[in-house]
């Protein structure tokens, strides 16, 4: 059978052939050739019938992949459009995490006061300094030791300059009085931990740098915090702050943790690599430990929030905007004015890339501290929800007020290097 339809197939009778066939041989019978006829008929149509079958088959395996094609290329518009929004909430990932933890504060406070009764706060401050261990890198901080003239001026501004605005603060009329209280405190605060480095690489600025006037604030303000705030505050509102036992929880909390991430890094040399792989990861990590503890502190204070005019809320986000523009303009004069004493275009301080460093950290202020400051006083300047809501504002601003004057100096170089060839 296989033979035969092979042969019908390859070599198929032409009338030819059967002519010649029935000349040389006795004619069959007329039923003969009929059945024959009938059998190549029938042969013909068994073979064509699985061709059939096949293309029908390949139709509906065509059809098939079309819709799953369709499906994929449907998904992937779908991720398209997706993909702003996730490219967006990762380039804004602390603003949004602070102001998550606002909203869910206010949403759902039962959740944050449980959370704030377990003292959940201290474990979260705990670990923002941990990671800021793990991440710190010694290499950076070497590196800035040709521009230390910058950096001593940095310090000075940080911790010494802009906490004498606490003073002006304090003459605000603002109800609650914490909303000024907490401002004023946020002037003693040292500079940000991760947001001020990472503006500071955007603009091109020296971030070894950056990172070492970070770090060295950071802990030499757990010294000088007690006294700043005995200084500039305490007397304004009449409150004696515990000086030893603020100094004492203050290095428990921040500089034991600091130190611990920074030994754990350099214990293992794989874990050190991971991290500096995954810087990103880490800062969102910081970033989601930060905004715990505003979410406790909103949840807790809810019900006084609630009883804020919204007007007199926006009046202290406005005076924490303009708190953070006058420490930017403050610190642009005094870098100016030191390059042009020092040799002008020559001097250590008139280089964009330290002067940009130096503005940028010298101007911010850190929350994380502030927040660890609120908890350890205990309430002696008022309700501490109400304290650190403001803080949380002018912590905003002064992130986006920081990226637009950084887009604006890539801009200005970009066209200054469009100028320079012709």
């Amino acid at each position: 059978m296989a033979g035969t339809i092979q042969t019908l197939i390859f070599t198929p009778l032409t009338t030819k052939s059967l002519f010649f066939r029935y000349r040389i041989t006795r004619s069959p019978p007329s039923h003969s050739i009929s059945l024959t006829s009938s059998v190549v008929s029938h042969r013909r149509s068994f073979i064509s019938r699985p061709i059939r079958a096949c293309d029908a088959s390949n139709q509906k395996e065509g059809n098939g992949k079309k819709a799953k094609a369709d499906q994929v290329s449907n998904s992937a518009d779908g991720l398209l459009w997706a993909r702003p929004l996730l490219s967006f909430a990762s380039t804004n990932f602390l603003p949004l995490a602070l102001l998550g933890g606002v909203a869910l504060g206010l949403g759902c406070p039962s959740i944050g006061c449980l959370a704030n009764r377990y003292s959940l706060s201290k474990f979260s401050t705990f670990g923002i300094f941990i990671v800021s261990g793990l991440t710190l890198r010694s290499a950076d901080i070497g590196a800035a030791g040709e521009a230390w003239p910058v950096g001593l001026l940095g310090l000075i501004s940080i911790l010494l300059f802009t906490p004498y605005f606490s003073k002006i603060i304090l003459h605000l009329q603002l109800q609650p009085q914490e909303f000024v209280t907490g401002l004023a405190l946020f002037c003693c605060m040292p500079t940000t931990l991760s947001s001020g480095v990472a503006l500071t690489q955007l603009a091109g600025g020296n971030s070894a740098l950056a990172l070492a006037m970070t770090v060295i604030s950071n802990l030499l303000g757990i010294l000088i915090i007690p006294f700043s705030i005995s200084k500039f505050i305490a007397s304004g509102v009449g409150v004696s702050v515990p000086t030893k036992q603020l100094l004492k929880s203050l290095v428990l909390t921040l500089l034991v943790p600091l130190i611990l991430g920074k030994v754990v890094r350099e214990s293992f040399r794989g874990l050190a690599e991971f991290v500096d792989q995954n810087r990103k990861l880490f800062s969102q990590i910081s970033a989601v430990l930060l905004s715990l503890v505003p979410w406790m502190q909103v949840s807790r204070s809810r019900s006084l929030l609630l009883m804020v005019k919204p007007e007199v809320f926006l009046v202290a986000i406005g005076a924490g905007a303009v708190l953070h523009f006058i420490f930017l303009a403050f610190n642009i004069l005094v870098i100016k004015s030191l390059s042009a004493l020092s040799g002008g275009d020559q001097s250590i301080f008139a280089k964009e890339e330290n002067s940009s460093a130096f503005v940028l950290v010298a101007s911010q202020k850190t929350l994380p501290v502030m927040v660890a400051v609120v908890e350890k006083l205990g309430g002696a300047f008022g309700e501490s929800g109400l304290l650190v809501l403001p803080c949380v504002a002018a912590h905003l601003n002064q992130i986006i007020l920081d990226t637009f004057l950084v887009n604006f100096w890539a801009r200005k170089d970009s066209s200054s290097k469009k100028l320079k060839p012709s």
